[in-house]
Protein backbone atom coordinates (compact mmCIF):
# COMPACT_ATOMS: atom_id res chain seq x y z
CA UNK A 1 0.00 0.00 0.00
CA UNK A 2 1.43 3.54 -0.68
CA UNK A 3 -0.46 6.99 0.45
CA UNK A 4 0.69 10.62 0.39
CA UNK A 5 0.29 12.40 4.17
CA UNK A 6 0.14 15.85 2.69
CA UNK A 7 0.89 18.68 5.25
CA UNK A 8 1.76 22.54 6.07
CA UNK A 9 4.05 23.82 7.81
CA UNK A 10 3.87 27.32 9.62
CA UNK A 11 7.76 28.63 10.86
CA UNK A 12 10.74 28.22 8.60
CA UNK A 13 12.35 25.34 10.96
CA UNK A 14 9.85 23.27 12.82
CA UNK A 15 9.34 19.82 13.68
CA UNK A 16 5.31 18.64 12.89
CA UNK A 17 4.48 15.38 14.53
CA UNK A 18 3.18 13.23 11.87
CA UNK A 19 2.55 10.39 13.85
CA UNK A 20 -1.31 9.99 13.97
CA UNK A 21 -1.48 10.63 10.30
CA UNK A 22 1.22 7.09 9.38
CA UNK A 23 -0.70 5.22 12.71
CA UNK A 24 -4.13 5.77 10.16
CA UNK A 25 -2.65 4.83 6.98
CA UNK A 26 -1.22 1.46 8.78
CA UNK A 27 -4.77 0.89 10.26
CA UNK A 28 -6.35 1.50 6.89
CA UNK A 29 -3.69 -0.94 5.61
CA UNK A 30 -5.39 -4.28 7.51
CA UNK A 31 -1.70 -5.38 7.24
CA UNK A 32 -0.56 -6.83 10.52
CA UNK A 33 3.09 -7.45 10.00
CA UNK A 34 5.60 -5.84 7.75
CA UNK A 35 7.35 -2.44 7.80
CA UNK A 36 6.56 1.11 7.15
CA UNK A 37 8.55 2.98 4.75
CA UNK A 38 8.32 6.90 5.08
CA UNK A 39 10.06 9.64 2.66
CA UNK A 40 9.65 13.14 2.78
CA UNK A 41 9.64 14.69 -0.77
CA UNK A 42 11.72 18.24 -0.82
CA UNK A 43 15.06 19.31 -1.03
CA UNK A 44 14.84 21.01 2.14
CA UNK A 45 12.71 18.65 4.33
CA UNK A 46 13.61 15.63 6.36
CA UNK A 47 12.66 13.07 8.51
CA UNK A 48 13.12 12.09 11.91
CA UNK A 49 12.06 9.93 14.93
CA UNK A 50 12.33 11.48 18.16
CA UNK A 51 10.77 11.82 21.14
CA UNK A 52 7.62 13.63 22.30
CA UNK A 53 6.48 13.59 25.66
CA UNK A 54 8.45 17.14 26.21
CA UNK A 55 8.25 19.76 23.43
CA UNK A 56 12.05 21.00 24.85
CA UNK A 57 13.28 18.28 22.56
CA UNK A 58 11.79 19.59 19.60
CA UNK A 59 13.09 22.87 20.07
CA UNK A 60 16.42 21.58 21.18
CA UNK A 61 17.06 20.19 17.69
CA UNK A 62 15.45 22.71 15.81
CA UNK A 63 18.44 25.07 18.14
CA UNK A 64 21.29 22.57 17.73
CA UNK A 65 20.99 22.10 14.33
CA UNK A 66 20.49 26.09 13.70
CA UNK A 67 23.76 26.31 15.80
CA UNK A 68 25.67 23.70 13.62
CA UNK A 69 24.71 24.97 10.14
CA UNK A 70 23.65 28.51 10.45
CA UNK A 71 21.71 30.73 7.70
CA UNK A 72 23.33 32.78 5.55
CA UNK A 73 26.91 31.84 5.03
CA UNK A 74 26.67 29.11 2.47
CA UNK A 75 27.62 29.25 -1.48
CA UNK A 76 23.59 28.57 -2.43
CA UNK A 77 22.65 31.41 -0.48
CA UNK A 78 23.05 33.56 -3.39
CA UNK A 79 20.22 31.65 -5.57
CA UNK A 80 17.68 31.61 -3.15
CA UNK A 81 19.23 31.92 0.76
CA UNK A 82 18.44 28.94 1.90
CA UNK A 83 21.59 26.76 1.96
CA UNK A 84 21.57 25.81 5.22
CA UNK A 85 17.80 24.27 4.67
CA UNK A 86 19.78 21.66 2.33
CA UNK A 87 22.72 21.34 4.66
CA UNK A 88 20.18 20.59 7.35
CA UNK A 89 17.80 18.51 5.66
CA UNK A 90 20.81 16.37 3.71
CA UNK A 91 22.19 16.08 7.39
CA UNK A 92 19.19 14.41 8.87
CA UNK A 93 18.07 12.27 6.11
CA UNK A 94 14.42 12.01 4.07
CA UNK A 95 13.21 8.26 5.42
CA UNK A 96 12.65 6.37 8.15
CA UNK A 97 11.75 2.55 8.15
CA UNK A 98 9.26 1.43 11.33
CA UNK A 99 8.80 -1.96 11.74
CA UNK A 100 5.03 -3.20 11.63
CA UNK A 101 3.80 -5.11 14.64
CA UNK A 102 0.94 -6.83 15.26
CA UNK A 103 -1.01 -4.06 13.73
CA UNK A 104 0.84 -1.29 14.98
CA UNK A 105 3.53 0.98 14.93
CA UNK A 106 7.01 -0.65 16.36
CA UNK A 107 7.79 2.61 18.29
CA UNK A 108 8.49 2.77 22.23
CA UNK A 109 6.49 4.57 23.92
CA UNK A 110 8.12 8.06 23.78
CA UNK A 111 8.89 7.82 20.31
CA UNK A 112 6.66 9.72 17.45
CA UNK A 113 7.42 10.21 13.89
CA UNK A 114 8.24 14.13 12.61
CA UNK A 115 8.71 15.90 9.89
CA UNK A 116 11.28 18.57 9.89
CA UNK A 117 10.80 21.42 7.83
CA UNK A 118 13.67 23.68 7.24
CA UNK A 119 12.49 26.29 4.63
CA UNK A 120 8.93 27.08 5.79
CA UNK A 121 6.21 28.24 5.94
CA UNK A 122 5.06 25.90 3.18
CA UNK A 123 1.81 25.45 2.12
CA UNK A 124 2.24 22.08 0.44
CA UNK A 125 4.05 19.54 1.78
CA UNK A 126 4.10 15.41 1.53
CA UNK A 127 5.38 12.85 2.88
CA UNK A 128 5.16 9.51 0.84
CA UNK A 129 4.33 6.16 3.13
CA UNK A 130 4.78 3.04 1.74
CA UNK A 131 3.41 -0.51 3.69
CA UNK A 132 4.94 -3.82 2.96
CA UNK A 133 3.42 -6.99 4.58
CA UNK A 134 6.02 -9.88 5.91
CA UNK A 135 5.52 -12.55 3.57
CA UNK A 136 3.42 -15.30 4.98
CA UNK A 137 5.06 -18.46 5.53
Amino acid sequence: MRQSIELSTERREELVDITSQVAALVAESGIENGVVLLYAQGATAALMIQENWDQSVQTDVINFLHGLIPQGVWLHDNQDGNGDAHLKSGLVGPSESIPLIDGKLGLSRWQNIFFCEFDGPRADRRVICTILKDRDR
